[in-house]
């Protein structure tokens, strides 16, 4: 049997371990900047800035797209609101205004009846101050029906308008434009809108 052959000199008899040496942890480089005449002393670390994960960014992502959603929809609210005011606007002022046309096309026939008095040439005192009176009262309703809109049409010698002229009698022969020549019964206007035509008759001019 051979003899045991001797260690070397300087060496051991240690096993060598039997799981791998420990990986090192980073290490963090720290640079460190000399201050200056415009700097102060600083120190920086120098590491990657962390960074978030999927589910974080698809959450941001998401939030904004709700912020846009939800400010498309206010924008929205806020037009169909202006819209819905300005309609009631226009709804309160057309049920006025047919209101006011109503009343004013009952009190025409008074205005007819005032103008078919005034007429008349008086023969005594007492008649031209009864007259006087009634132009007055008329003058005054005819004040009162103005501020609601209602304005006369043209009256004679105008040419002849069918908009606001309804002929009752007429030419019938020659040519021409037509001229009204007698108003036979006074027509009236409210806001543009005619609300009642004037009886004319016409001649040719």
């Amino acid at each position: 049997m051979n003899d045991p052959i001797p260690p070397v000199d300087g060496a051991t008899d240690e096993v060598a371990p039997s799981t791998p040496p420990q990986a090192q942890a980073p290490v963090v480089e720290i640079e460190i900047v000399e201050p200056d005449s415009t700097t102060a002393d600083t120190e920086y670390v120098a590491f990657d800035a962390p960074r978030g994960d999927g589910d974080t960014l698809d959450e941001l992502r998401a939030a904004r797209e709700e912020v846009v959603d939800l400010r498309d929809k206010l924008h929205r609210m806020t037009a169909d609101f202006d819209n819905y005011r300005k309609r009631v606007e226009r709804d309160q002022l057309r049920i006025i205004t047919s209101a006011s046309e109503r009343v004013v096309k009952e009190l025409l026939p008074t205005l007819d009846a005032f103008d078919a008095a005034l007429a008349y040439s008086p023969t005594t005192e007492s008649e031209t101050n009864l007259l006087n009176g009634m132009a007055s009262t008329r003058a005054q309703l005819l004040d009162t029906l103005s501020k609601e809109g209602l304005e006369p049409t043209p009256g004679a010698g105008v040419p002849f308008d069918p908009t606001i002229h309804e002929a009752v009698t007429g030419p019938t022969d020659g040519d021409g434009d037509l001229v009204v020549t007698q108003e036979l019964r006074r027509g009236y206007t409210m806001h543009g809108k005619v609300v009642r035509p004037a009886l004319v008759a016409l001649d040719n001019k």
